[in-house]
């Protein structure tokens, strides 16, 4: 078997932790601090993550829409490939090395989603955005930790705490979608999401599409 290549590794802003860029072959893998933390062998649920935020409001005109967590490029691709020529897809990346990434080695993976017009880069933290935003969405993706009970990052727990998520739907227009993405289900967190206002549903998948690979959870949150 074809062993993994270290192609580069970047540091994340604020933690101590370190992001790595591996590549076997055609596949590559992002891993913290050594441990995987996506890969492109597999992506179904991170297309499913756009699919279920941006199809309810895909006729709206001029739509905006966040992707919180850039990672491969998936689910940015997913909005873009859902959302017409009017469309504004910003995107929350924390680590500046992500981006190169996606502008380097990984760019092909999904189809360049980058290089499209309608895309927005912000080299920041999604908490940030939120905070500062108000009825400025149609539809909101995170897919920044590996779940609510994931974390990439401890401060990154506001973000599903009620506090976060009663800010995060303030940041969407009524009707506006919201979507996290989650390696697992956790018990009790639709009805967190009931109690921060949203219509909340837990959506259950196999990662790869086709009926293989791992179930993973993503929860899909209606501002009324």
């Amino acid at each position: 078997m074809i062993p993994w290549e270290q192609l580069d590794t970047t540091t994340i802003p604020g933690a101590d932790g370190t992001l790595t860029l591996m590549r076997r072959g055609a596949d590559f893998s992002i891993r913290v601090d050594g441990l995987e933390l996506m890969t492109s062998r597999v992506h179904g649920s991170e297309e499913a993550l756009a699919e279920l935020a941006c199809e309810p409001i895909a006729r709206r005109p001029r739509p905006v829409v966040l992707v919180g967590g850039l990672g491969m490029g998936y689910t940015l691709a997913g909005a873009l490939a859902r959302l017409g020529p009017d469309a504004r897809v910003e995107v929350a990346e924390l680590v500046p090395g992500v981006v190169d990434w996606n502008r380097g080695p990984l760019a092909h993976l999904a189809g360049h989603p980058l290089d499209d017009p309608r895309t927005a880069v912000r080299v920041e933290d999604i908490a940030g955005i939120l905070r500062s935003t108000r009825g400025g969405y149609d539809a909101i993706m995170n897919d920044v930790d590996n779940g609510p009970d994931g974390l990439i990052l401890p401060r990154n727990r506001w973000l599903y705490d009620p506090e976060g998520l009663a800010t995060t739907r303030q940041a969407l227009r009524p009707g506006g979608v919201l979507t996290v993405w989650s390696v697992a289900p956790l018990r009790g967190f639709t009805d967190r999401l009931w109690k921060a206002g949203f219509k909340a549903r837990e959506v259950r998948l196999r990662d790869s599409g086709r009926g293989r690979g791992r179930r993973h959870t993503i929860w899909v949150a209606v501002n009324p």
